[in-house]
């Protein structure tokens, strides 16, 4: 009776609860992004608040050095945008650049993917070489390459490389000399669709160098389908045209995704963006760090909501394969 009573009084052993794959994968993430958390809260994060503060402050300098600011409420953001009229006139003009910029960059990107990854010779070099101009436009070789005089010819409406009298841009004269307004002419089609088109030639340097990014991430969607899918299209007698639509396409919206949203970024924090450099310009002025301030956070708010309306009319035709 003693040990019967001994034996249901023991505790019982506690299972070791072990952690799902999903979940360790989970705690692992968070490593990876420590140090990018570390650094936003040391570095970032007194900068951000300090912008905040001077966006609604008004700046006074002293004599001997130094600063003192005065609260004034939104004055700096209610002179952004309504007595400086520069600034939303940029800002516009930027927005519009931006709708034409997106379509004409994710196809292109998409389109090039998808011949880089079909097997040829030398797929790795075309590969590097489209990528290169990624590298030519980050940091000090963006700044060597804006003195560049080739270029300058290349793309400047006001130099010509056949004479330098003066002219249109060697991209403008290729659109010319393909004569576009007889094709579209014959096609009836608006006068509109004909701008978009000549304006993406004579920016195709701007547009290839804008597409290195772009152009990896479809690549990586691509190599991440499986070739069974193809092979089942190929006994099933589809055509090439039919397996891109109906299989590569939508296998890889997430990516399209993904890259309108990155070329939304890309495009309003280039250095060479119009409304970047007026508000760098703004900055150097007497007064101008609290008005410079008002404004970037102005085109901040700007960004997130094209970032949300691109977000929005992208997510609903995406496809997530589930992997149950």
């Amino acid at each position: 009776m003693n040990k019967q009573i001994t034996a249901n009084a023991a505790p019982k052993k506690r299972k070791k609860k072990i952690a799902s794959l999903d979940k360790r994968k989970a705690r692992a993430g968070w490593w990876f992004i420590m140090p990018f958390l570390a650094t936003f809260v040391i570095v970032y994060l007194p900068i951000i608040i300090d912008s905040i503060k001077f966006s609604v402050s008004k700046l006074t300098m002293l004599a001997g050095g130094g600063y003192i600011t005065e609260y004034v409420g939104f004055e700096n953001y209610r002179q952004a945008l309504f007595v400086d009229e520069n600034f939303g006139q940029i800002v516009v003009a930027g927005v519009k650049q931006l709708i034409f910029d997106i379509p004409a960059i994710v196809i292109f990107s998409l389109f090039m993917a998808v011949l880089l990854n079909q097997k040829m010779l030398g797929r790795a070099l075309f590969r590097a070489i489209f990528f290169i101009p990624v590298i030519i436009g980050t940091g000090i070789v963006e700044y060597i390459d804006k003195s560049n005089t080739m270029l300058s010819y290349m793309t400047d409406s006001s130099s010509s490389i056949d004479n330098g009298s003066g002219g249109v841009s060697a991209n403008e004269s290729l659109a010319m000399a393909a004569n576009l307004d007889w094709l579209f002419g014959n096609m009836r089609v608006g006068g509109e669709l004909m701008d978009y088109v000549v304006d993406i030639i004579a920016n195709v340097y701007d547009i290839i160098s804008r597409s290195g990014v772009q152009m990896l991430i479809f690549l990586a969607g691509l190599q991440s389908i499986s070739p069974a899918i193809y092979e089942s299209c190929q006994i099933d007698g589809a055509a090439a045209w039919e397996t891109f639509w109906k299989i590569t396409f939508p296998m890889i919206s997430p990516m399209i995704l993904v890259n309108a949203i990155y070329t939304v970024i890309d495009s309003f924090t280039r250095s060479s963006n119009s409304v970047m450099m007026y508000i760098d310009g703004i900055y150097q002025e007497v007064g101008g760090p609290v008005l410079s301030s008002a404004m970037s956070w102005i085109y901040f708010v700007i960004v997130l909501v094209l970032i949300g309306v691109v977000a929005g009319l992208i997510s609903g035709y995406v496809f997530y394969q589930r992997r149950d």
